[in-house]
């Protein structure tokens, strides 16, 4: 349910600290102190893989999320590299939000390890601080996961408390009207949540690099240069301020969509459509076991140079049809103009949404 107008005392970010190597270690104790690198296929040797996740034993060397599990490879060769193992995350993460919804708090899930909780404001009596130590208390003792807590009195400002709780001994963190300018003052502008590269660098171009001095440009001037829904964002965001609703209603996907980076490009037809081919199938049965239903088809290509497209077409009626989704991704496939190889394929079905 959503609930728009529901005041709260505080809004708590929890994250799930260092998530999928969390839950590998949860899995097999000895690799607790061990630095592990988990993605791909866990074979740090295999082309075009990247990181998913790495420990802070990893990070301290410059491992990253994103980054080529060669290069991380070539930093550190002795950690320890794991595939993905996607029903474990889903599994790991659908404990940990029944944990939180037990509290008795308006939960909103945002991803496989972190959510949103709103503390009423009718309930004065309870210490944001105390409820935030209990809650990363009860998802280690129920969960064996480590966790961290930003809190705010808004979702922007309490998910970036979260990056200094996970800094922070007690692993918990306030931002709130009090200290904002004072910590966050002086951080660039791309340190705010929401705020991507190419608004940074446009804020950088029109000589706003900081928090601070994007809180003192002149409202207007924003509003002059990246329209009125995303200046006054800005000006609201830059003072700390932000979304103060959580929703509890589940988030239902619009759509769903499948992507594969090749080892090696694809330049042959026919490897290309049957490349195609089972990337449909494999994310058609995924709507099926989610009893959706399809009534738009995309592809998405990218070439060897890194030129990306998509181009997609409605279907003639919603379907889980095997037999009339795949010749509709094929014919989508066919508008390509194939002049260089193929590094990467996807493949999307828009969804009909439930009543």
């Amino acid at each position: 349910m959503t609930e728009p107008l529901r005041r709260y005392r505080a809004i708590m970010h929890v994250d799930l600290d260092q998530f999928q190597v969390s839950v590998e270690r949860r899995g097999n104790p000895d690799l607790v102190g061990v630095p592990v690198i988990v993605g791909g296929t866990g074979d740090p040797t295999e082309p075009r893989k990247v990181v998913t996740c790495a420990s802070y034993e990893a990070r301290d060397v410059g491992v990253r999320a994103g980054m080529p599990l060669r290069s991380a490879f070539r930093k550190m060769p002795d950690a320890v590299y794991l595939p993905l193992d996607h029903a474990s995350y889903d599994a790991a993460s659908a404990e940990v939000m029944n944990t939180l919804r037990s509290l008795g708090y308006p939960v909103e899930v945002i991803g496989w390890d972190e959510a949103f909780l709103g503390v009423p404001a009718a309930e004065a009596g309870v210490d944001p601080i105390e409820l935030a130590q209990s809650i990363r208390q009860r998802i280690l003792d129920e969960r064996g996961l480590p966790s961290a807590v930003g809190i705010s009195d808004n979702k922007q400002r309490a998910k970036m408390a979260t990056g200094f709780a996970k800094r922070d001994p007690e692993h918990i963190f306030v931002l709130n009207s009090t200290n904002w300018m004072p910590i966050m003052g002086e951080r660039g502008v791309g340190d705010l949540w929401s705020v991507g590269p190419k608004t940074t660098a446009k804020l950088n171009a029109l000589g706003i690099s900081t928090v601070e001095q994007l809180a003192s440009e002149d409202r207007g001037r924003l509003i002059a240069e990246f329209g009125p829904h995303l200046g006054n964002w800005l000006n609201l965001l830059s003072r700390g301020g932000g979304d103060i609703t959580v929703e509890t209603e589940p988030y239902i996907p619009r759509s769903h969509s499948k992507v594969e980076t090749f080892p090696k490009d694809l330049s042959e037809p026919a490897e290309i459509d049957d490349a195609i081919r089972k990337l449909t199938r494999e994310l058609l049965a995924q709507v099926v076991s989610e009893e959706r239903v399809a009534f738009r088809v995309a592809v998405t290509v990218r070439t060897m140079t890194f030129y990306t497209r998509t181009k997609s077409r409605k279907l003639p009626a919603p379907t889980t049809d095997i037999d009339v989704i795949e010749p509709a991704m094929l014919e989508v496939l066919h508008k390509f103009e194939f002049d260089r190889p193929i590094r990467l394929l996807g493949v999307r079905l828009d969804l009909v949404m439930p009543e």
